[in-house]
């Protein structure tokens, strides 16, 4: 994709793919879903959600952070000052269920309110317009010292509610992220916000172990069936 193309975009999806992936012991962008690995799965679900162009933030394809050990908001930082979108929409690369009806709708919300927008006890995904607030928070990120930015998990809650064994709670598996650096929460602490309840919930679960992708095409396979 041409870098000229790609300036100025009103709502310029990003994957997020530069985690490491220790825990599943292989890249998480490779996993295969349903015959379809999942960077190319979560781009396909960014264009269908109304991004006006997708690009990838890490990972060996994607673009490299302009600042180390922000963690995602490394990503998102180097976005919007190469690209100057008026809007991202942001989407972990490790939600094999998520969909695009959920994000046109986070998306949608957003953009009727000009603020960001999150799903409950979830900071990502998100949709984030690139406004004064979001421009001083990363001025202020990038004049202080990495060791006085807080690292917390992108989960407010730490007690979860979870689904039966067969229905691993989202919220659960959302609190095991391992994320380095300042938070999207400190972001978000800073900028106004929305908060949308997702129509099913179950769409947040991320796969961090190979035990949580097994139970997540196991989900899968339920929703095929149910579907039948």
């Amino acid at each position: 994709m041409a870098v000229a193309n790609t300036l100025f975009q009103p709502c310029l999806g990003v994957v997020l793919a530069g985690g490491k992936s220790s825990r599943m012991g292989q890249d998480k962008a490779s996993l295969q879903r349903e015959k379809q690995d999942m960077l190319s799965y979560s781009m396909s679900l960014l264009k269908a959600a109304g991004s006006s162009q997708v690009l990838v933030s890490g990972g060996e394809q994607g673009i490299d952070d302009l600042v180390a050990n922000l963690g995602p908001l490394g990503g998102i930082q180097s976005i919007i000052k190469q690209f100057k979108p008026q809007a991202l929409l942001i989407l972990p690369v490790d939600l094999p269920l998520m969909t695009s009806v959920e994000l046109a709708r986070l998306k949608q919300v957003g953009e009727l309110s000009h603020q960001a927008c999150y799903f409950t006890d979830n900071y990502l995904p998100l949709y984030l317009p690139v406004n004064a607030f979001v421009e001083q928070f990363f001025q202020q990120l990038l004049t202080k010292p990495h060791s006085q930015a807080s690292s917390r998990p992108d989960s407010p809650l730490q007690s979860k509610t979870s689904f039966s064994h067969e229905h691993v709670s989202a919220d659960k598996a959302a609190s095991k992220r391992n994320l380095t650096g300042p938070s999207v929460r400190s972001l978000l602490a800073q900028i106004p916000h929305k908060v949308v309840t997702p129509k099913n919930s179950k769409c947040l679960f991320n796969t961090n172990t190979p035990e949580q992708w097994q139970q997540a095409q196991h989900l899968l396979s339920l929703q095929r069936k149910s579907h039948v």
